[in-house]
């Protein structure tokens, strides 16, 4: 079914993004839907509301189209927002790199966002790692990140899979990424790259202080622990934003969720593809 309201959320540039958002509300004015945009929304971008744009909204999941103009820290709030839901995200890249993106803003000419109102676009469902520590869980869609606090001493960290552990590694710190965040931190340690469609997460580390560290991937089925061996507490970071530390002794267990949320897809796109327009380009 078509679309018949969509959510808008965009990165902190708004001058950068006026005139695709101008195009937006153009085109959703012809198809005759609905465009949301919160409070801090409507304030950055000095929205005023009309039959067409809904300002200072709160009922954000009463749409069935997440429309984000931003890059990927844009794109995974989006992701956040609509998880576990039926809303597929569909993100125009204005960030540096825009892996997640579904296209880029000159790709507008050929796919406008009359074609995405009419959901001519294919969804790809994207899986998470939920995070326990303590009593708390946390969701993750590209990464999590353990590393010493700044100025602190090299951290020990040891991992295990089902209760077993597999080392202990004096190291920086550890990344758990998702196949979708494997191209990110876990890239720049060394990690292997997973493919979209891949089930698992990998584990890559930190600058280790060892010449035995290795990779690891981890089965879907599995839980991981990472626990602090050292004397002092470790940051965790989600997505790139703080969350929280790990007390010496302490552990965080981290679970692989399948299908956590739906990322708009233009037709006939693929991983391999992706992967070698961004990444060729940035090595050109």
């Amino acid at each position: 079914m078509p679309v018949r309201a969509a959510s808008v959320l965009t990165h902190g540039r708004p001058q950068e993004i006026r005139p695709t958002l101008e195009r937006l509300v153009a085109a959703a004015r012809a198809c005759g839907v609905k465009l949301l945009f919160d409070r801090t929304e409507t304030e950055k971008l000095g929205l005023e509301g009309d039959d067409i744009i809904v300002v200072h909204a709160e009922n954000l999941h009463d749409v069935r189209l997440c429309v984000v103009m931003g890059g990927d820290g844009t794109i995974l709030r989006g992701l956040r927002r609509y998880c576990a839901t039926d809303v597929p995200v569909f993100a125009v890249n204005f960030g540096e790199v825009g892996f997640l993106a579904t296209l880029e803003p000159e790709e507008l000419d050929e796919f406008g966002f009359e074609r995405a109102f009419a959901r001519e676009f294919d969804v790809l469902r994207l899986p998470a790692i939920d995070m326990e520590i303590g009593d708390g869980v946390s969701r993750a869609f590209n990464d999590i990140s353990v590393h010493r606090k700044v100025g602190g001493r090299v951290a020990q960290l040891a991992y295990g899979v089902e209760g077993e552990e597999v080392g202990s590694v004096r190291c920086d710190g550890l990344v758990v990424c998702t196949p979708a965040g494997s191209t990110g931190y876990n890239l720049a340690n060394g990690g292997p790259v997973l493919a979209w469609g891949v089930e698992g997460f990998g584990v890559s580390f930190i600058a280790p202080h060892s010449l035995t560290a290795r990779a690891l991937v981890v089965a879907p089925a599995d839980t991981l622990s990472v626990s602090n061996h050292g004397r002092e507490a470790v940051d965790v970071s989600i997505d790139g934003r703080p969350a929280c530390e790990i007390a010496p002794c302490d552990e965080l267990r981290v679970n692989f969720e399948r299908d956590a949320a739906e990322l708009a897809q233009l037709p006939g796109s693929s991983f391999y593809r992706r992967l070698r327009a961004k990444f060729g380009r940035l090595s050109s």
